[in-house]
């Protein structure tokens, strides 16, 4: 059967992968006395790694990382007392399958985006659905999506997240609403779904941004149910570069 017949075939049936490799394969598989499982198998291992890529490089383009973390790029010898063996063992993302969350928390500067980004990469790779956003950007989408009558819908599609990621949660105080729009978005994830959190406040301060004693208690009692809790102490990184440029 010739290429033309051939070709045209593979193109519908979308084996991107098979159209590019399957004459090159061919004169493989012959000069070599390969069977014809053999052959068909390693296009479709190929197929396969191919489709497996892309997927994994469409999930990261999804989850909308402001910019790409790994863990090996994260200095942990300026933390000396985070567990970095917790943390490598968190990378494997075992947890996410069991709705658990993760919450780094210290004053700016430590790293905690870095380690909440890298996590989520990681979890990209294991092909798990994530979302990033800071924590303005949640409550504006929130906020944005109840005023134009489509809450219910943004809050199904968030559901659809496998884990969504909540940075710099604290850094600005909510108004009423918001707050209640938040609070609604972390009773929504309860074991349904995974967070990861930052922030710069200890648990008995997010009063400060929730404004609201009752309120805050019972999301804490979800967010902390199924929880991996690092509190990360020091001075922030960005601030001993420029001490040490200054020196």
């Amino acid at each position: 059967m010739s290429s033309i017949m051939i070709e045209p075939c593979l193109k519908e049936l979308k084996l991107s992968s098979f159209v590019k490799n399957y004459k090159s394969y061919a004169k493989e598989a012959a000069s070599k006395d390969h069977s014809h499982e053999g052959y068909l198998h390693a296009l479709a291992e190929e197929e396969l790694s191919y489709r497996t890529e892309n997927r994994i490089k469409k999930l990261i383009s999804n989850a909308k990382f402001p910019k790409l973390k790994q863990l090996s790029e994260f200095n942990f010898s300026h933390i000396p007392e985070l567990d970095k063996q917790k943390i490598i063992e968190l990378a494997d993302c075992y947890w996410v399958g069991d709705s658990y969350n993760c919450c780094f928390m210290g004053q700016t500067g430590l790293g905690k985006s870095h380690l909440a980004t890298s996590l989520g990469y990681e979890a990209c790779k294991r092909k798990i659905t994530t979302r990033f956003y800071t924590a303005a950007q949640l409550v504006n989408e929130l906020s944005e999506a109840k005023d134009s009558h489509a809450l219910i819908k943004l809050q199904n599609r968030l559901l659809r997240y496998q884990l969504i990621i909540v940075d710099e949660l604290g850094y600005i105080p909510l108004s009423k609403r918001d707050a209640e729009l938040l609070f609604q978005f972390f009773s929504e994830r309860y074991e349904q779904g995974s967070l990861i959190v930052t922030t710069n406040l200890e648990f008995q301060d997010w009063t400060r941004f929730m404004n609201d004693p009752t309120m805050t208690s019972a999301l804490l009692d979800r967010f902390t149910h199924h929880c991996h809790i690092f509190n990360l102490i020091g001075e922030s990184y960005r601030f001993n570069q420029r001490k040490d440029k200054d020196a």
